[in-house]
């Protein structure tokens, strides 16, 4: 595979908008952000090798927090640290998302659960309304903008939860599964399907059971779980040979 640089760009997969790096927390905080974005929308490619003093450079930082960065990005299996080569971009097996789907399920079911028990009238007006927005009302959306609103969604049931540990792993799995959103799943997005299902979680925790929002969780990832397989077979499928 020919090595790739930092110019390169992903013409196949939708255009994506620059996050801002958050304006608290340290410095080595903000560069592990930016670059953990640009991993996951697809700014930086599968495969693709950085050079650190190319990202010094293009962020306007020095080598430290950008190699701190690197580090954190290498232990959420992001990238891989290859000494005297430089640092590549991990590429996402079928077979890793799905563990990663696997492993939401459970995560994602349990925070629902909690915040069925520890909601608040507040909250929940919250998580009702960004069930039902950010998805095109229902209408064909971009990828940005229904990754923008699935974001929202998951953040605020998991911080209604309670558990900052739980929640911040939830956050990395719901991030490394965004790449596979520009990859593949973009082709497949079902706006309708996912306000349905959104409206199905956000019912279940305002009415406090628990165990029908873990429910919802689960056939919501199971549903996601479908359109992964469904386009990845259908990038692998052969046109017949003309008779």
């Amino acid at each position: 595979m020919a090595k790739s640089t930092l110019k390169v760009q992903n013409e196949a997969a939708p255009k994506t908008k620059r996050k801002p790096a958050s304006k608290g927390g340290s410095l080595a905080e903000q560069v592990y952000e930016q670059l953990k974005e640009k991993i996951i929308t697809l700014h930086f490619l599968p495969g693709q090798y950085l050079n650190e003093g190319a990202l010094c450079a293009m962020l306007g930082v020095g080598r430290t927090p950008v190699h701190q960065a690197l580090q954190r990005l290498e232990l959420e299996r992001l990238v891989e640290i290859m000494p005297r080569k430089g640092v590549i971009v991990q590429p996402d097996s079928i077979a890793e998302i799905l563990k990663i789907l696997d492993s939401r399920v459970t995560v994602e079911a349990e925070l629902a659960r909690n915040a069925a028990q520890q909601r608040t009238p507040e909250d929940t007006e919250v998580l009702k309304m960004l069930a039902r927005r950010g998805y095109g009302n229902g209408q064909p959306a971009d990828v940005d903008t229904f990754i923008t609103g699935d974001r929202a969604f998951h953040e605020q049931f998991a911080k209604m939860a309670g558990n900052v540990v739980l929640s911040e792993f939830a956050r990395s799995l719901h991030e490394r599964s965004i790449r596979y959103w520009y990859l593949h799943l973009w082709q497949t997005m079902d706006t309708k399907a996912t306000i349905r299902q959104h409206s199905a979680i956000a019912d279940m925790i305002a009415k406090g059971d628990g165990d029908g929002a873990a429910k919802a969780v689960r056939d919501h990832i199971e549903s996601l779980r479908e359109r992964l397989i469904k386009a990845q077979s259908a990038t692998r499928r052969v046109p017949p040979p003309p008779r």
